[in-house]
């Protein structure tokens, strides 16, 4: 996986390079009529059927990332409804389809809310990714950050950074909190009600909402997630639907979650 990234970000700099390097004419790019300038610098240099097939290679990438994207959501908001983090009626594995249907609902559903002001706006259109691209680095960049506080706490995997770990966690956070600055900003000039970039709001209500449900409610009962190391070692199937909840139920498996609740 390592030298995945590496050949990712080699063949990545490639391709920003090329269509860097093609000279253009830089103001007809950016008031383009197609409105993307990267399409643009294709349409100039393969024409437009060149630059169609090489858009449809971008889609097809771009629909997958969006099915990755899906993917993890909706495993993540299974395990927030496993931990007690939402309701119980979204922890459930469909036998079917050995798959939790009803997040992948929840998450398809929230995702289309979420891009309804787009149609109509491509200042929307921009919030709306931005507030993905920040959320996304968020979530990564937490862990990373409760790591570099409070190191002792933090327990490595078989591969780490060794020494070099904490310097790589602080270039990490701080360019985490740089480029998230960098997404709030307007995209247009002069700012006005249509041209502001209402990322930070977005992000400041989901925010506001996390720290003030922590800290009023939830950090009274909520431990962390259930330890389904313990469910193996008992012998229960994870794989299988409903093995887990069924464990629970017959008093196998105890949920500190539901245990301190009780407390």
């Amino acid at each position: 996986m390592e030298r995945s990234f590496g050949r990712n970000d080699v063949r990545g700099s490639v391709s920003h390079l090329r269509l860097v390097r093609y000279p253009v004419d830089f103001d007809r790019t950016v008031t383009s009529d197609i409105g993307q300038p990267v399409i643009q610098i294709l349409v100039d240099i393969f024409g437009n059927a060149g630059a169609i097939a090489l858009m449809t290679l971008v889609l097809v990438c771009i629909y997958h990332c969006g099915l990755f994207s899906m993917t993890s959501n909706s495993r993540m908001m299974f395990g927030f409804s496993r931990d007690g983090g939402l309701p119980k009626f979204f922890n459930h594995v469909d036998v079917k389809f050995r798959a939790p249907i009803r997040t992948i609902w929840l998450a398809a559903f929230l995702s289309f809310l979420l891009a309804i002001p787009s149609l109509g706006s491509s200042v929307a259109f921009s919030a709306a990714t931005s507030i993905a691209t920040i959320g996304l680095y968020i979530s990564y960049g937490l862990p990373i950050l409760v790591g570099l506080i409070w190191p002792s706490n933090f327990k490595k995997g078989p591969f780490n950074l060794r020494l070099a770990s904490r310097w790589i966690a602080l270039v990490a956070v701080l360019w985490i909190g740089f480029i998230s600055i960098v997404f709030c900003l307007p995209t247009q000039n002069p700012v006005d009600s249509q041209t502001l970039n209402y990322t930070p709001v977005a992000v400041g209500i989901v925010a506001l909402w996390s720290f003030g449900s922590w800290f009023l409610w939830a950090r009274r009962w909520f431990t962390g997630p259930i330890r389904q190391i313990e469910a193996e070692r008992m012998g229960i199937d994870l794989e299988e639907p409903g093995a887990l909840e069924k464990a629970e139920a017959e008093g196998k498996l105890g949920s500190h979650v539901n245990d301190d609740k009780s407390q």
